[in-house]
């Protein structure tokens, strides 16, 4: 299993990478493996309004559907349109290729309830 250091977790197995206001956001080495092979993602519209820990997409495997929360509040200003060809991608590059979409945030202190990676890393060994 893979924690990377650097982002921020969230315990719905969210991660985030920041850079100044904006946030990327996708699902965890954890969170893609107990999912199995994603075959359908339904991603948020640029321009849409997130809210923090709040449905914002869906990911679609063979095994089941799960929503995916916002991790922070604000704008969709990207979406990585690739997984809509190639979902597996989420699979493949949980933390690179297979990122979900960026957030323009409305207030950096919504990534003060996140994890780092140690944080996260004891969150899914404890179960």
């Amino acid at each position: 299993m893979n924690f990377p250091e650097g982002l921020a977790y969230s315990a719905e197995h969210e991660w985030v990478r920041v850079d100044g206001n904006r946030a990327t956001v996708g699902i965890t080495d954890f969170a893609q493996d107990a999912l199995g092979d994603v075959v359908y993602v339904n991603l948020p519209e640029n321009g849409a309004t997130v809210v923090k820990m709040a449905g914002c997409a869906e990911v679609e495997s063979t095994k089941s559907v799960s929503d995916i929360y916002a991790p922070v509040a604000g704008e969709i200003v990207a979406v990585n349109d690739a997984l809509e060809e190639a979902p597996e991608q989420i699979n493949q590059d949980p933390y690179g290729l297979g990122w979900l979409f960026t957030v323009e945030m409305t207030d950096s202190a919504d990534l003060g309830g996140l994890m780092d990676a140690t944080a996260y890393r004891t969150l899914v060994e404890q179960g």
